[in-house]
């Protein structure tokens, strides 16, 4: 909600009104570029075509410069950001089950959701799964919890792992990510004929 949070006070209502407001239009774009389909999304598996990975960088970056230039600006401090404790083994495991689960159902969870608003009927089975896996979590892994906390490390960003500083990982990771985008553009044109 930065930077409506940090220079107005919202009630619940407003803050969960605005918050419907963004999802809907999160939704729309979502729609508008073809992430509402199984077969769009699944192409980044054949290497044909690389728009939501190339999505996904941008969205990556942009967030990352955003708040390296805000803080470099004193509006905003790092150190009051959240977050999320890492525990590495999960992270794998979560990573691997997330990635069986796009290829198999060739969705993620927002994704799904704007396939399902949009009446596609394995949009709604998408959902379907994820809320009977999340039943099953929860009556079968009650303990996962407990261990997932009791073995997480807090505060782990990969600035502080690498010891790189902040204003110099920005820079090499948007260099990086760029000579990737260039190489997501050599794919497709690469894998081009495996589109059907």
């Amino acid at each position: 909600m930065f930077p409506l949070s940090s220079t107005m006070e919202l009630s619940q209502v407003a803050s969960l009104g605005l918050a419907v407001l963004i999802g809907i239009g999160f939704g729309f774009f979502l729609e508008k570029a073809g992430f509402g389909s199984a077969r769009k999304l699944v192409a980044v598996f054949y290497l044909y075509d690389m728009a939501v990975v190339k999505v996904m960088f941008t969205a990556i970056v942009t967030a990352m410069a955003g708040l390296f230039v805000l803080s470099a600006a004193g509006s905003l401090d790092l150190a009051e950001l959240y977050v999320e404790p890492s525990n590495y083994t999960a992270a794998i495991l979560g990573g691997l089950v997330f990635g069986a689960g796009f290829v198999i159902g060739g969705y993620c969870p927002g994704t799904s959701l704007a396939a399902a608003a949009t009446g596609r009927l394995d949009g709604a089975a998408f959902i379907g799964g994820i809320f009977v896996a999340s039943w099953a979590y929860a009556e079968f892994l009650s303990g996962f919890d407990t261990w997932l906390a009791a073995s997480a490390h807090p505060d782990v960003t990969l600035p502080g792992l690498t010891g790189i500083p902040m204003g110099w990982f920005v820079l090499l990771f948007v260099g990086f990510l760029a000579l990737a985008g260039w190489g997501m553009s050599l794919a497709e044109r690469r894998f081009a004929g495996l589109k059907p």
